[in-house]
């Protein structure tokens, strides 16, 4: 009989690991990061260093400071929701919500600004960063669909409606375009004010009822499951640094490098779903 490879064999160890540690632990609290849904098409940020795999995300202040960049960023926007608004849950996002339909969360936190967790069922969800799926006006607070406001764009701007681009993260697309001055950026119909996805931009604060709501649950849990985060932004990262202080044990599935290495019980370095898939 031939041997096992040791790659079969370092899998196997992995999920017995994370198995037991799911096993030890009832309550969970639960973050997730964009690693769970580069399996639903949606690319990622950050390369297996924790760096920068492209240039960073428009900042709060340079959307609301200047409207080129929101020309530039609803035009890449308009091509990349086409796809993003139509992604799906992939094993990853079922493996997670099983572990609620098991009564093992207190919690899911997620960065992801996609809906794919509550798509995939999970109900008790905090989306920290937002959520892309709706329009806020800055000036009013009146929200609107992001569907409605792809209609609208597409309308003011038909000459744009051909045009393809290279997926992006977050609904971006990488449209090879010099001059955005031309595209026409709809305003609210409320108030006349800037219009911005409900998601929480770079420069820009996480509101503070999420962060309450998420330190809360983290007090009920035994224990914090990481997926698919390297928890280089400290929006994560406060939730992971607190359960250390608390003395939780925490686990983490990451490709690569994450800011909370050092605080880890146990690290699973595979694909989400791979190491997941025993759920």
């Amino acid at each position: 009989m031939s041997a096992i490879p040791d790659t079969s064999i370092e899998t196997m160890t992995a999920h017995t690991s994370l198995s037991d540690f799911l096993a030890n632990h009832q309550r969970l609290f639960l973050i997730t990061g964009a690693g769970c849904s580069t399996d639903s098409g949606i690319p990622d940020y950050r390369d297996a260093k924790g760096d920068w795999k492209r240039t960073p995300p428009v900042t709060y202040q340079a959307f609301v400071g200047e409207l080129a960049t929101r020309q530039r960023y609803w035009a890449r926007g308009l091509i990349g929701w086409r796809r993003f608004g139509r992604a799906l849950p992939n094993a990853t996002h079922h493996a997670l919500a099983r572990l609620e339909q098991q009564g093992k969360l207190t919690l899911l936190l997620t960065q992801n600004v996609d809906r794919l967790h509550q798509a995939a069922g999970t109900r008790n969800v905090i989306d920290l960063h937002g959520r892309m799926d709706v329009v806020r006006c800055l000036g009013c607070e009146q929200r609107m669909s992001r569907d409605d406001f792809q209609s609208e764009m597409l309308e003011m701007n038909s000459a744009w409606a051909d045009l393809d681009a290279t997926d992006a993260p977050d609904g971006d697309a990488d449209l090879e375009v010099q001059d955005f001055s031309s595209f026409e950026v709809p305003a609210c119909h409320h108030c006349g004010g800037v219009l911005k996805p409900d998601v929480v931009f770079f420069g820009e604060n996480v509101p503070r009822d999420r962060v309450d709501a998420g330190m809360q649950a983290l007090q009920d849990a035994d224990a914090v499951l990481v997926v698919g985060s390297s928890l280089m932004v400290f929006s994560g990262y406060r939730f992971v640094h607190a359960a250390a202080r608390m003395g939780k044990p925490i686990a983490a599935v990451n490709m690569g490098h994450t800011r909370a290495d050092a605080l880890l019980t146990l690290k699973i370095e595979q694909p989400c779903a791979q190491a997941l898939a025993f759920l």
